[in-house]
């Protein structure tokens, strides 16, 4: 096997790698030898099957898994030869013109890992503002908590329901005058204004008393999930069981108690460590902000382009989503463009900090222990059905670069606090509005823009987020699809079919 150098531009490498005919044909001659004492034919006792026999039943697989083992083990020879630190996967091309029992011709092109001098950590400086918990924020902490258990008591017969009410009823939906399958229910309780039905539905019910019987005239939106429905006008018969008003929240035992806690007391006990965690993640946002701002500035060094494409990428897919909530998703989407090379900046700077990080991490001993990476890879399997768990484990096991992307958020926790530990921290008491602003302040920010736009906003917080470092390609495990339930007909976006409560 022979391997020469076709570029050496930048962090960009290539390598033309030459197999012999005869190194394809030795692999082949093993693997038959391997495999032939299983193998089985008519005619002949088991294992006794002749080599050449076994060789011409099984030629083409054979062939593809000897290419592969040659093509895989040059790979990693001309990676380790040549000293590299991959930044991605290398990309394999193999020759059109090759046949079987001619040389092979394969090349392959990677990008590699920047030579980083080891970073300097001394003279770093921190303010750690902190904002203490007052009586207030934890009352009005519990009060949020409080309109969360949102709940209902009946209303006098003759009240007339209104926005923000919630209406009982039995309904039937019919197309063309024909109930349709699926569009009939009973003791179903509606939340006026609450969007989670289709449009019109919840308006209609405006004004209804308990004991009316009404009709109402709907069109399905075209996105709908039946099929029979989309885009379908039809009319839902209904009958008002019960009207029921909103009941006031309140800060007692009676809600302490839906927690399982034993008095409102209790409740503050927990909602106080609630308010002080919160508190507490903010203070490390903005000294992480300012840690990060330093080290950018002491560093300057190429990039791999494929990870800041990738990083790009993932903000732009990001900053999209948010534009296509915007009131004006078009003036967003403009403001966007106008704006790209700013967020491939961002990229940029997120990559080289990435690397930056894990240099140093590596540098200082910093590492993921196999007890912590365990109960990663367990935590991340929770998101998948159970009877698709083991092949998720098994892919992270298969792909380093996975298990890595995996791994990265907690490491960079690691080097974060190792470099907490290492500077000069003045403490600083502040308030939370102080501390928030502080957070949401950037030295090179521009003037906020008169429109509203969630995507610069968001844009504007991505570098205080604490993402991963971009020192690894990301995974490409997809999640399972959710299996879909049973749709009630009235629903917006067809929910889960709940058992009809009891009137």
């Amino acid at each position: 096997m022979q391997t020469v150098e076709t570029q050496n531009e930048g962090l960009k490498r290539a390598y033309r790698m030459t197999i012999s005919a005869k190194d394809v044909e030795s692999r082949i001659d093993a693997e038959v030898k391997k495999i032939a004492p299983q193998v089985r034919m008519p005619g002949f006792r088991p294992g006794k099957v002749p080599a050449n026999l076994v060789k011409k039943m099984h030629k083409d697989s054979l062939l593809q898994d000897a290419l592969n083992s040659s093509i895989q083990e040059g790979v990693q020879k001309a990676i380790s030869d040549n000293k590299l630190r991959p930044a991605t996967q290398p990309h394999v091309h193999l020759g059109e013109d090759y046949a079987p029992g001619k040389d092979a011709v394969v090349d392959f092109h990677l990008e590699i890992l920047p030579a980083i001098a080891t970073p300097s950590i001394d003279g770093i400086t921190l303010d750690r503002l902190t904002v203490e918990v007052s009586d207030a924020q934890v009352d009005e902490s519990i009060l949020n908590l409080a309109k969360g258990q949102k709940s209902f008591e009946a209303a006098d017969k003759k009240y007339a329901a209104k926005m923000g009410d919630s209406v009982v009823i039995d309904f039937e939906g019919k197309l063309d005058g024909v109930p349709f399958e699926g569009g009939k229910g009973e003791g179903m309780a509606v939340e006026l204004g609450s969007g989670q039905l289709i449009p019109g539905f919840e308006d209609q019910l405006v004004g209804v008393k308990a004991n009316d019987e009404k009709v109402l005239n709907v069109t399905f939106p075209d996105d709908y999930n039946a099929e029979n429905l989309k885009g379908k006008a039809a009319t839902f018969d209904i009958v008002v069981n019960e009207v029921r008003k909103p009941v006031e929240a309140k800060a007692d035992d009676n809600l302490a108690k839906m927690f399982g806690l034993d008095g409102i007391d209790k409740l503050r006990e927990l909602m106080k460590v609630q308010v002080e965690q919160e508190h507490n993640g903010l203070t490390r946002t903005y000294m992480k902000r300012q840690l990060l701002d330093q080290l950018a500035a002491g560093h300057d060094f190429d990039v791999p382009p494929s990870m800041v494409e990738a990083e790009f990428e993932q903000i732009w897919a990001q900053l999209e989503q948010e534009a296509a909530r915007d009131e004006d998703a078009e003036t967003a989407k403009k403001e966007m463009e106008a704006e790209r090379q700013e967020y491939r900046d961002i990229a940029v700077r997120r990559v080289r900090l990435g690397l930056l990080l894990s240099e140093i991490g590596q540098a200082n001993g910093v590492e993921v222990s196999s007890q912590e990476m365990n109960m990663l890879v367990q935590q991340a399997a929770q998101q998948y059905r159970p009877e698709d768990r083991q092949r998720f484990v098994q892919y992270l096991q298969e792909t380093p670069m996975a298990a890595a992307q995996l791994r990265a958020p907690m490491f960079e926790d690691k080097v974060v606090d190792f470099l907490f530990d290492k500077a000069t921290v003045t403490d600083k008491t502040v308030t939370k509005d102080v501390l928030e602003a502080a957070i949401e302040a950037e030295p090179d920010a521009k003037p906020a823009p008169k429109k509203k736009a969630p995507a610069k906003k968001a844009a504007a917080k991505d570098e205080a987020k604490e993402d991963a470092p971009a020192t690894e390609a990301k995974p490409a495990a997809k999640k399972a699809a959710p299996k879909k339930d049973a749709e009630v007909a009235p629903a917006k976006k067809a929910p889960t079919k709940k058992a009809a409560p009891k009137k």
